[in-house]
């Protein structure tokens, strides 16, 4: 009995090496990174690539009257952030003369 009882206390007493553990997490995330970037390689595979109209904007013009009637019987507002999004716009203001890229419907 004497002799187990010294083997187990020299294993609680010997430092463990980082090694396994290291290996163990970056295994982890190097695993993680190949299942989320072919999620999103399957998910930009299955979309078309956008494609837009350029429209000056005339006197008069609005996001919301360019928005209504490109898209008519849509949601105008979330048109009018489409075209903002698209554009880069941080506000619905808008000059004459403006090119605006409106996305195809």
């Amino acid at each position: 009995m004497y002799a187990a009882r010294d083997v187990w206390s020299y294993r609680r007493l010997r430092p463990r090496s980082p090694w396994p553990g290291r290996l163990a997490r970056t295994g982890l995330v190097l695993g993680a990174a190949v299942v989320l970037s072919l999620g999103l390689a399957r998910a930009a595979e299955g979309q078309a690539p956008a494609s837009y109209e350029a429209v000056t904007v005339q006197p008069g013009d609005t996001l919301w009257s360019i928005a209504a009637a490109r898209y008519p019987g849509s949601d105008v507002r979330a048109k009018i952030w489409d075209i903002e999004q698209a554009n880069h716009l941080r506000s619905p203001l808008i000059e004459v003369g403006q090119t605006l890229e409106i996305p195809s419907r």
